[in-house]
């Protein structure tokens, strides 16, 4: 789970390291204090993520466990999904394409939270959703640090589709301020800090909107938060 006005997230870096994460999932970033992204805590000996099953028939019921992609769940959210480009703190493109999906309960519990915020002049900017999990491998290679980045044999909770990285913009869809960059790994972005005074407002008005969801936010990233009930949903290798 590795300052100002902050726009849409954080600066691309030149270097190598990689993104979110939970349990104690961290990242960290390269230099300038930008340590490779919180990754998970590291587990002993998890299980390898289970081969998803065959696409659900057309005609089949829902299911909370169904990726969904969020844009068709809250249309009005702003998708900056910087590991779909080079300004990320890696420098590399790691995602295909940029889409935020998400598992559909998780989905759900997130636009309760957009309805809540949008009472607000708010909307969702969106950094980082459902991470596969052969990209959560490459990872890291780039950053083989349990601390920061999930070894995959443990699994990102990002992998099960169950966590995001998010902000905040105005009605517009402008910028607001908000306490640090996206993934910017140091003390200024842990909460007890990104959270306080005249900086942190956004910050709260979000943790305010997406703990009343029942999300649990990260303590050392102010933008990511976990589902209560990740660990029930499995790791997934389903591409984007």
């Amino acid at each position: 789970m590795i300052a100002v006005i902050v726009v849409f997230g954080v600066l691309g870096v030149t270097g190598l390291g990689l993104g979110c994460a939970s349990d104690a999932e961290r990242r960290e970033g390269p230099a300038r204090a930008r340590r490779p992204a919180p990754g998970d805590a590291a587990a002993a000996s998890p299980p390898a993520p289970a081969p998803d099953a065959a696409p659900t028939p057309p005609d089949a019921p829902a299911r909370d466990d169904d990726f969904v992609e969020v844009t068709a769940v809250i249309p009005d959210a702003v998708l900056d999904m910087r590991y779909a480009t080079a300004n990320n703190f890696t420098g590399v493109v790691l995602y295909p394409r940029a889409v935020c999906k998400l598992r559909r309960a998780v989905a759900a519990r997130l636009a309760r939270a957009a309805d809540a915020l949008r009472g607000q002049g708010r909307r969702l900017l969106l950094w980082d959703c459902y991470r596969p999990s052969p990209i959560q491998e490459k990872l890291w290679k780039i950053v083989p640090d349990s601390r920061y980045v999930a070894n995959p044999k443990v699994g990102s909770k990002h992998s099960r589709g169950a966590a995001v990285d998010l902000a905040l913009v105005d009605a517009a869809g402008r910028p607001v301020v908000l306490p640090t960059q996206f993934d910017e790994f140091t003390e200024a972005a842990h909460r007890p800090r990104a959270l306080a005074g005249p900086r942190g407002v956004e910050a709260r008005r979000l943790e305010d909107a997406m703990q009343e969801a029942g999300f649990r936010g990260n303590p050392t990233e102010w933008w990511h938060f976990d589902a209560p009930d990740s660990a029930d949903y499995a790791l997934s290798d389903e591409p984007l």
